[in-house]
């Protein structure tokens, strides 16, 4: 029997979680009042789509599988799973929420794919189910990469969050429940910290956007794809592990090295930013990137999938 998400919003985001779910078999309904969203959608998952063929289909997967209804009480009759992908501003998520718990079936899960706020501020204008709106936050591309965060709020039964657990598992996604709500969740306040100290480093002249990426790309961001942070930092303690690391390098958490506080981003630090990402880019339109990004992306995960902790029989873990 297919399944149906149901997408609230078609920004990059939400045509993310659309060409996913199709690449994965699933019928999609979308509503998103812009006119011009059903053309740029389909646009995107042209675009997106010789990647997932690479990655793999799952059977009976089809860009036809998707249509555009014109109202929110359309798009959730028959859902399995909604997805919530408004601009990001509290007041217009808590009345897009609100509309969808009152238009769809209490036991459908909404996820809200918020990259900041908690799902308790999400919930509180929902009066039908607000358990089941939970964040669901994914990251970009989103029919690549597999990670989703998901949140419960103050209403959410642990049950809630198991079956969205398994509903994005459904969707090839790897579910990371977090153990307790906060603003950006995980991974965006990681982003975040580099993000800000990466401001700093052109606001104050000491690297170019070409030379930060360098750093990440040809460093710390190989170690990253495989082991992250923590267990980088216990391979660089020795046989010892981590313990030694932080004996040996712990004082230096006291040195000046981070500012995390973000710049004021003044014109002239808007221009050099903007400049240097142009100048990366060397004319090379978005699109063109994206396919790049993607066909890298599509081996990468090939390679590391090969290292996951279930290929060395380590079940259970995440």
């Amino acid at each position: 029997m297919s399944q149906q998400l149901t997408v609230i919003g078609t920004g990059v985001i939400g045509n993310g979680w659309i060409a996913r779910a199709l690449a994965n078999g699933w019928d999609v309904v979308a509503f998103d009042p812009d006119p011009d969203a059903p053309q740029r959608t389909r646009a995107f998952v042209d675009n997106a789509w010789a990647s997932l063929k690479k990655h793999g289909l799952a059977k009976g997967a089809s860009p036809t599988r998707l249509r555009f209804v014109e109202s929110i009480e359309a798009a959730v009759k028959g859902a399995d799973l909604i997805q919530e992908n408004v601009p990001e501003r509290l007041d217009l998520k808590r009345k897009i929420l609100a509309e969808l718990d009152e238009a769809s079936a209490p036991e459908v899960l909404i996820g809200s794919s918020t990259s900041g706020f908690k799902p308790s501020d999400l919930q509180q204008a929902c009066t039908r189910a607000p358990g089941r709106v939970i964040v669901a936050h994914p990251f970009n591309p989103v029919y690549l990469l597999p990670l989703v965060e998901l949140v419960g709020g103050e209403a959410t039964a642990p049950e809630q969050l198991e079956r969205a657990r398994m509903s994005y598992q459904a969707l090839a996604m790897r579910p990371l429940v977090v153990r307790r709500e906060i603003e950006g969740h995980i991974a965006d306040r990681l982003m975040e910290a580099l993000w800000r100290e990466a401001l700093h480093l052109v606001n104050d002249g000491v690297a170019t956007t070409e030379e930060i990426d360098a750093a990440v790309v040809y460093g710390c961001g190989l170690r990253w794809s495989l082991m992250g942070t923590f267990l980088t930092f216990h391979l660089a303690g020795g046989e010892p592990g981590m313990r030694h690391m932080l004996e040996q390098f712990g004082p230096a958490l006291k040195l000046p090295w981070t500012k995390l506080e973000a710049p004021e981003l003044t014109d002239e630090l808007i221009d050099r930013v903007v400049e240097g990402c142009e100048h990366q880019a060397a004319g090379r339109p978005v699109a063109e990137l994206d396919r790049r990004r993607d066909d890298f992306l599509v081996e990468l995960l090939g390679l590391v999938q090969k290292y996951w902790p279930e290929a060395e029989g380590l079940e259970g873990r995440i």
